[in-house]
């Protein structure tokens, strides 16, 4: 075993120790100044760079192989869990719509208050922010948004009235935009529930 000292460290064998100083201390000057308190590590640079040996100093890392396992574990666990997921985010904007047409409800029983009747067709929900005509004890706006919302589609609601269930109607026609469908392309509507299977959720 060979055991050679220099003023930045010494080796042993292979491996070559360096001096590293501390944090506030001197500058490390040689061992006869001595001025600091140094420390010693292994070097970490590869002691053979002309063979290229890699014995020593090697760096941590993933090899093409590893990344591509990761890579079909997370695809086989995204083909197991997406259906149950994709199902539950169709079920949560089938229940924000239903919300959102309860909301236009109560907006709706606080214009007919004021104005003694319900906006007409042509006046559309959007009576419920602006006065569409100097409409006499009108006090909107009756929404807390400053534009009638969409569906969670994108699709404009629908308002109707009078309408065919009752004094209005309001519907949304759900992710595929036009009338009918099951699932999550089902309609929404104001005078009942959101169906599921044969059971319907009011």
């Amino acid at each position: 075993m060979t055991f050679r000292v220099s003023s930045s460290g010494f080796r042993v064998g292979a491996t070559r120790w360096v001096a590293l100083r501390c944090t506030g201390d001197p500058p490390f000057e040689t061992p006869q100044g001595r001025p600091g308190r140094p420390y010693l590590e292994p070097e970490t640079r590869n002691p053979n760079p002309e063979t290229g040996d890699r014995k020593y100093g090697r760096q941590a890392g993933f090899t093409l192989i590893e990344l591509l396992v990761v890579i079909i574990i997370i695809g086989l666990l995204a083909a197991l869990d997406g259906p149950k997921l994709f199902g539950r985010v169709g079920k949560g904007k089938q229940a924000a719509a239903q919300a959102q047409i309860e909301l236009f409800g109560a907006a709706l029983d606080n214009f007919r208050l004021d104005v003694g009747r319900y906006p007409t067709s042509d006046e559309g929900l959007r009576a419920l922010l602006v006065n569409p005509g100097a409409i006499e004890n009108w006090d909107g706006s009756y929404l807390k948004k400053e534009e009638i919302p969409l569906d969670p589609w994108g699709h404009p609601y629908v308002y109707k009235s009078p309408g065919e269930h009752g004094d209005y109607d309001i519907f949304s026609y759900g992710g595929d935009g036009v009338a009918g469908g099951e699932g999550e392309n089902q309609d929404l509507v104001s005078w009942k529930g959101i169906r599921r299977g044969s059971e319907r959720v009011e």
